[in-house]
């Protein structure tokens, strides 16, 4: 089974930047693609970004777009989430997550596999 540990929030001023990174354990990592997520208290999951198995195709929330990169590090079983201009509402726990199937559909239900989550903080 796959195991995700997520690394890099923090406490940052609105316009800051911050890089999450997500690494997988185990040699499987290649065949699944990775999605980041967010959660603010009292509000639903909501899809970030996703990457796919070999880096060339990458998806982002229309709220993020341009201001978000996502990489992958395939070598060190790792995907990199830069966020660069972070806005107070941002604030939510991030989890990056594993998936198969569905790519492009946005569907945290096709994500079997989570990590732990990271807090960041957004303050004006």
């Amino acid at each position: 089974q796959v195991q995700l540990v997520e690394s890099g929030g923090g406490l940052v001023q609105a316009g800051d930047s911050l890089r999450l990174s997500c690494v997988a354990s185990g040699r499987t990592f290649s065949n699944f693609y990775i999605g980041w997520f967010r959660q603010a208290p009292g509000k639903e999951r909501e899809f970030v970004a996703a990457i796919s198995y070999t880096g060339s195709r990458t998806d982002f929330a229309d709220s993020v777009k341009g201001r978000f990169t996502i990489s992958r590090d395939s070598a060190e079983n790792t995907v990199y989430l830069q966020m660069n201009y972070l806005k107070p509402e941002e604030t939510a726990v991030y989890y990056c997550a594993a998936a198969t199937t569905g790519w492009g559909k946005r569907d945290s239900s096709r994500f079997h596999y989570w990590g732990q989550g990271t807090q960041v903080t957004v303050s004006s």
